[in-house]
């Protein structure tokens, strides 16, 4: 699934802009699931060769959005609990081995890439990133999570896709996709 951004007017000049962006790198976003590395090894066939960023988000425990009403109460608790443990760094440092392991994957798949590992909400993090790259696109991999799973769980890949100023590919898990068969 490509999703794109809108076509500028060539009379306000944004075309020359956008022709800069074509020039950016390719960001590929893995989180270490199978999904990622599918959609890493696709891209590589469908994109031009290109330079590539790739990037691994990790989320601060502050940030965490407590869903249960009985963590609310004890939102604070856990936000002193977390930086006592060293939490934050922990999951930062658990980020750059998976954003590592990225680095192979799309290496090996032929691109020339470099990491980079942000902090936040994926999606907005995602989005962020890529327009400071200026990237052509962001690769994404998709579980095939059901509408009733993602609804539940969330879908970084479909906020990104909703709020990206930059195309994103969407690639489905072929695994996935047999399950729900």
């Amino acid at each position: 699934m490509m999703h794109a951004s809108a076509i500028p007017d060539p009379a306000s000049g944004a075309s020359e802009h956008r022709g800069s962006e074509a020039q950016g790198p390719v960001l590929l976003c893995f989180d270490g699931s199978d999904s990622a590395i599918n959609a890493i090894a696709r891209a590589r066939s469908l994109l031009a060769e290109r330079a590539a960023v790739v990037v691994t988000v990790w989320e601060p425990v502050a940030s965490w959005e407590p869903y249960d009403p009985g963590a609310i109460v004890s939102a604070g608790l856990s936000k002193l609990g977390s930086e006592a443990l060293g939490l934050d760094e922990i999951a930062e440092d658990l980020a750059r081995a998976k954003a590592e392991q990225g680095l192979a994957h799309a290496r090996a798949q032929g691109f020339e890439a470099e990491v980079r590992i942000v902090s936040g909400k994926p999606w907005r993090a995602i989005c962020d990133l890529a327009e400071e790259l200026r990237a052509a696109s962001i690769v994404l991999g998709a579980r095939g999570l059901s509408r009733v799973q993602s609804v539940l769980l969330g879908s970084v890949s479909a906020a990104v896709v909703a709020h990206a100023h930059r195309p994103v590919l969407l690639v489905r898990d072929d695994a996935a996709i047999d399950r729900q068969a």
